[in-house]
């Protein structure tokens, strides 16, 4: 089932992405921990330039704390789009199974966004028209994160690069601080999102993994601004150090 997920996720974001949104998801922090001490830290970039860095450390043997963030700055001719976005939160983490090395981890957390938008309108190059949106919001969310140490190895240039995957499902509330058209006050909107997330690491050594991250960003409510409008596709490194 988990199969078909990853492949079924790519094909409902195509049809998401065409929307237009003021909110921007970064990659979820799935830092895979084990034990007090780790931490787990990484970098992820998308082909649109959104960029998300991920931090967390475990205080106990079964509680984590996390820091992630994510900004983009993507400049076009019918299209600019920036934001910025921090998150922080905590929860609970365990590890299971015959060699306890799948992992099971619970966090919940809170965060700030900011996103600027401007749409111009074009007739043969001659600018009709032009839209600029300015959105403060806030959010909250609680995600469920299952992976697995459990290794396949994939066999490149004679030699083996372990793999493994792992699974975030999350649940975000999202809600307009200050919305501004054209520099006018707006209604603020909000909206809960789902976005199940996958992921795919290949360890590059000990401690270093190269990380590919797919999901999808679905809306439960009907909202013109606050829709959902972007997915992730991101590559990234992860790094844990201290683990099991």
């Amino acid at each position: 089932m988990i199969k078909h997920l990853r492949f079924a996720i790519p094909v409902l974001a195509l049809f998401t992405a065409s929307c237009s949104s003021v909110y921007m998801p970064n990659v979820p922090n799935t830092p895979m921990l084990s034990k007090q001490g780790e931490f787990s830290g990484g970098g992820h970039i998308s082909l649109k330039g959104n960029a998300s860095i991920n931090g967390a450390y475990a205080v106990s043997d079964h509680v984590g704390v996390l820091f992630s963030g994510s900004t983009m700055s993507n400049d076009r001719k019918r299209k600019d789009f920036g934001h910025k976005l921090v998150e922080i939160g905590g929860g609970y983490f365990d590890t299971f199974g015959p060699d306890n090395n799948r992992i099971i981890e619970i966090y919940a957390g809170v965060g700030k966004g900011w996103s600027d938008i401007t749409f111009r309108d074009y007739k043969d190059d001659v600018l009709l028209s032009s839209e600029f949106q300015e959105v403060d919001y806030r959010k909250s969310f609680l995600q469920v994160n299952y992976s697995s140490k459990k290794k396949n190895n994939l066999r490149l240039f004679g030699t083996d690069f372990p793999i493994n995957y792992g699974t975030a499902l999350r649940i975000s509330h999202v809600k307009m601080d200050r919305f501004f058209l054209n520099g006018v006050v707006q209604p603020k909107e909000d909206n809960i999102f789902f976005e199940p997330v996958f992921f795919t690491r290949m360890a590059l050594s000990k401690v270093v993994q190269l990380q590919y991250t797919t999901s999808s960003n679905i809306g439960l409510k009907n909202r013109k601004y606050m829709s959902a409008g972007n997915s992730i596709f991101t590559i990234g490194v992860v790094v844990n150090v201290g683990g099991k």
